[in-house]
């Protein structure tokens, strides 16, 4: 069977990435997310920038902002949350592998919006915050003003919504103050965790490949997609003694978001260019191997 049309896109850009990393042409390469910012995180100084001032839709980016007002509320964490069917995506029809009517305590909501990037459990936060969701939406817009993001919109807690709209400078902005959460930073870099669910122990993982992957530290981590936002990422991390945070907005695939975090990473640290080719090359295998076995899980299901 002739390769997809999305394989043979991610192994030109995987290749493309690999023969610019051998090349060494740190300065010259075209990065192929959107939007771009890295930030010194001990001097704020701007390392790279490509149309860091663009406002465009950011997913998911969207959930560490729920995070930290869900946070500042106080609120007791070993409360049980119960999903309810308003909690249901009926926007996008994400999927989800939260039940509704699933009983889960504040935390375990918390940390599957945070590490698996779950749309109910998002939901859910936003709809139980004190005085519902909107009380949540007034706490959201004092939080974009306390932290000056001024070029930020916000309009519910998942971002499922392409209205929920930022910039890459904003949201380094947002990085920052999530970084101070010593709760955000744990969970959104947890590589799994098993969580009970209605009387199951059910596995989670991070939406980030590179969260626990060799070589890397990560810090803090947020992924984010959909149609019109494209592949985004939030991360922080440790490269050489020396910290960074890195946004990536609008990246065509994973594969090309990869690409660019191992790209940053390199220019953050001055690794060698084989080391990150090798990276690169490992993180492509296993994105092939997930399409292989999506592919296979597919044709089953049209033969059924």
């Amino acid at each position: 069977m002739a390769p997809s049309s999305s394989l043979l896109r991610m192994i030109q850009i995987v290749a493309f990435a690999l023969f610019m990393l051998f090349c060494g042409a740190t300065a010259a390469v075209p990065l192929g997310s959107q939007a771009v910012l890295v930030v010194d995180n001990r001097t704020g100084k701007v390392l790279l920038e490509k149309n860091a001032g663009l406002v465009v839709p950011i997913a998911s980016l969207t959930k560490l902002m729920t995070a930290m007002v869900v946070l500042d509320a106080r609120l007791d964490m070993a409360e049980r949350i119960t999903i309810d069917r308003q909690d249901v995506d009926t926007l996008k029809h994400s999927r989800s592998r939260v039940p509704v009517g699933a009983r889960l305590s504040r935390a375990d909501t918390l940390h599957l919006a945070l590490m698996s990037s779950d749309n109910r459990a998002a939901a859910a936060l936003a709809r139980t915050y004190p005085g519902g969701r909107a009380a949540f939406q007034a706490a959201i817009d004092a939080k974009l003003r306390a932290l000056g993001m001024r070029h930020t919109r916000l309009h519910e807690p998942t971002g499922l919504s392409p209205a929920n709209t930022s910039t890459a400078r904003d949201l380094a902005r947002m990085a920052a103050a999530a970084a101070r959460y010593p709760a955000i930073a744990r969970l959104t870099t947890d590589r799994r965790d098993v969580i009970r669910v209605n009387g199951r122990q059910v596995e989670y993982h991070n939406t980030n490949r590179l969260v626990g992957a060799r070589g890397w530290n990560v810090r803090l981590s947020k992924t984010g997609y959909t149609n019109e936002a494209g592949r985004c990422l939030i991360m922080r991390i440790r490269a050489a003694g020396k910290g960074a945070t890195m946004i990536l907005l609008n990246a065509g695939s994973s594969a090309a978001r990869i690409a660019d975090a191992l790209h940053i990473r390199r220019l953050v640290a001055g690794r060698d260019s084989t080391k990150a080719g090798t990276a690169v090359a490992r993180v492509a295998k296993r994105i092939k191997r997930t399409n292989r076995s999506k592919a296979v899980t597919a044709r089953k299901r049209r033969h059924r």
